[in-house]
């Protein structure tokens, strides 16, 4: 257990930033979740040290930091290749990271490992460390242990967040080895471990063509070949009522959420080949009857 003070402390620099965001700058609260949101998953995939430099920034050049994180995320609602300028949409958060590999295609190519990334920092980071400060900016009176109305959610790709203002004075967190690293733990997005995504975001829906049979063992054998021996996590095949039919589909649960991204390499449907025939590979979208 720690103290809500304590947590506040911890993320002082976060709450500061994002603080400026909705009050100096006068941005959208939603909105201004999902760019302090993906500004600590760049932190933990090794962007480091992001928004604490961010905190020496003006407001203007801050500001101009949010429309490039929101030019990102906006790339990850598209199925099409962005449409790059010269400086690839992200000249200045690159500059300040002083690092290369970021742009709006890197959000392109990783769909999904950020999508899923987002959504796990919005409700196990932010959703807690901002409970005092939205009601205030938003001019709303909240029960305690009523959850916060925030205009903009449910999100089209990153769903609900809950953020409930508790009337208790701690929180509980994870335990873990090492009791000196239990608030890096928490304060990290790096919640984000691999067993904690949900199987249906690491599911791929395959379809195979008519007339050619293709096997459940092709198709691990397939994807092991191009992904790792631990890429796979298990094929389901459609069930076929009789020898003289085929399946024309399986979902392909992977171990990573990053393969997915690998596999589809920004495409919505990616072309495969196994002993001459075609399987056809797009996200996996449940559809509740």
């Amino acid at each position: 257990m720690i103290s809500i003070a304590e947590l506040h402390m911890y993320h002082r620099i976060d709450r500061e930033v994002f603080t400026r965001l909705v009050t100096t700058l006068m941005r959208d609260p939603a909105e201004s979740l999902l760019v302090i949101a993906v500004w600590l998953w760049l932190e933990d995939k090794g962007f480091s040290s992001l928004i604490s430099m961010m905190s020496k920034l003006s407001n203007q050049m801050v500001n101009v930091l949010a429309r490039e994180a929101v030019s990102g995320l906006n790339c990850l609602e598209s199925d099409r290749v962005p449409n790059v300028p010269p400086n690839d949409g992200m000249y200045f958060t690159s500059r300040l990271l002083d690092r290369t590999d970021l742009s709006r295609l890197f959000f392109y190519h990783n769909r999904f490992s950020i999508i899923v990334g987002v959504k796990k920092v919005l409700n196990n980071v932010c959703a807690k460390i901002f409970t005092d400060i939205l009601p205030l900016i938003m001019g709303i009176q909240v029960r305690l242990n009523q959850p916060i109305p925030v205009a903009g959610f449910p999100h089209q790709l990153f769903g609900d967040v809950e953020i409930v203002r508790r009337a208790m004075n701690y929180v509980e967190i994870p335990a873990i080895s090492g009791g000196d690293q239990i608030l890096q733990l928490w304060g990290m997005p790096v919640i984000i471990q691999e067993n904690d995504v949900s199987e249906d975001d690491r599911t791929m829906f395959l379809t195979f063509s008519r007339g050619f049979r293709v096997t459940e063992n092709e198709v691990r054998v397939l994807f092991t070949r191009l992904y790792g021996l631990d890429a796979v996590a298990d094929v389901i095949m459609q069930e076929i009522i009789s020898d003289d039919t085929q399946p024309l589909f399986a979902r392909l649960i992977l171990n990573s959420i990053t393969t997915a991204d690998r596999m589809l390499n920004g495409r919505r449907i990616a072309k495969f080949r196994v002993n001459g025939k075609h399987i056809w590979a797009r996200k996996y979208e449940r559809r509740d009857i």
